[in-house]
């Protein structure tokens, strides 16, 4: 059987490069390399396309380091037009073909890579790619646009107020009035980043500062959010088979005993005090609630290519946090956990992943 060519891209610009590298890493070793023939393309933290070491283990998350892609002095070329599917890598021995792509897997976090502008660029040469298209991805990663959208289709959010770094320099006076109407405790978030980068929480209104100070270092826009107290859920969402209803997974729950939240550490360097469980105990009409959001949730977005959504459950009612349209991927990452407490393996997901994308 002819193996398909799949394009790994990972790496980025954005202050999630080392995730998505280890999201990489986990996929990279998951891959089924009898069905698959792997290309895998790494994207430095300046941008550049180069052809990376098909090894897992160089990428795998280490809690004492972040893998990351560094520039070898090779680079990709892509198609030079959507009538052809040819990637072409130059080195030191000159130029070469790497063959024609079938689809790219884009595992990219942050911006330019899981904002809609890696997907635009694959729209224009006419490449498959697998997860949510242009307008879902830019939509996802903005939590303004996200949580606006959904709150229009009347799916329970919990209160915000999204502020600008010009908006805070100009009317500081009228914006800290309209935060401080939350109340107390709020979490600050840049609006475009994620990882828990550049997260804080705010307990007393003279840390709010220094908290707007680390969101603003990640994204213009940055969003203050009522502290809800109530338990953190997550579960994975693909599209339905043939047409039909979205396929929600069991639930997971970050369960925090001895941190402020979920931060970057306790998700990324095996910090203590967080544990998390897989399925959740939730009652069957609990969880049949939360199946019910996530896919309202994910066809709010677009309802194309997979989605780990993540809530807030206060006991009596479910708010949706966030909608990740290309969720964290490493082995231990909360997406595959959920999907394989449900019964379909980490490597049968990528297959689907990867056929999915090719049929659409």
């Amino acid at each position: 059987m002819d193996r398909r060519a799949v394009a790994v891209l990972f790496g980025g610009r954005s202050s999630e490069h080392s995730i998505s590298s280890a999201t990489a890493g986990g996929v990279l070793k998951a891959i089924d390399r009898d069905r698959y023939r792997v290309i895998p393309v790494g994207i430095t933290r300046d941008g550049a396309f180069v052809l990376e070491q098909d090894d897992p283990d160089k990428f795998a998350l280490d809690a004492a380091r972040l893998p990351e892609v560094v520039d070898n002095g090779t680079r990709v070329r892509w198609p030079d037009s959507a009538r052809s599917r040819e990637l072409r890598v130059v080195d030191a021995d000159g130029e070469r073909s790497l063959g024609e792509v079938d689809v790219v897997f884009p595992i990219l976090h942050g911006r330019y890579g899981e904002d809609g502008t890696i997907q635009g660029m694959l729209e224009l040469l006419g490449l498959p790619y697998v997860g949510a298209g242009v307008l879902m991805s830019a939509i996802g990663m903005d939590k303004h646009a996200t949580k606006s959208l959904l709150k229009a289709s009347g799916i329970p959010v919990v209160p915000w107020v999204t502020v600008t770094a010009e908006g805070m320099r100009s009317a500081a006076d009228l914006w800290q009035r309209r935060i401080r109407a939350l109340g107390l405790p709020v979490f600050v978030k840049p609006a475009r980043a994620g990882s828990s980068v550049g997260v804080s929480k705010v307990s007393e209104w003279d840390e709010l500062p220094a908290a707007l100070e680390v969101a603003f270092a990640e994204d213009e826009t940055v969003l203050v959010e009522q502290a809800v107290s109530g338990r953190e859920i997550e579960c994975g969402v693909l599209p339905g088979v043939g047409g039909g209803a979205p396929r929600v997974s069991v639930a997971g729950e970050i369960v925090v005993t001895g941190r402020e939240f979920y931060d970057f550490d306790a998700k990324y360097r095996d910090a203590a005090g967080v544990e998390l469980v897989c399925p959740a105990d939730l009652r069957e009409g609990e969880l049949a609630e939360m199946q019910r959001i996530a896919a309202r949730a994910f066809e709010a977005l677009g309802g194309e290519g997979l989605a780990r959504v993540d809530f807030f459950y206060t006991g009596a009612e479910f708010f949706v946090n966030e909608v990740n349209t290309m969720p964290g991927f490493t082995p231990i990452s909360m997406f595959p956990t959920c999907w394989i407490a449900s019964g379909l393996s980490y490597p049968q997901l990528i297959d689907e992943l990867i056929e999915s994308a090719r049929a659409r």
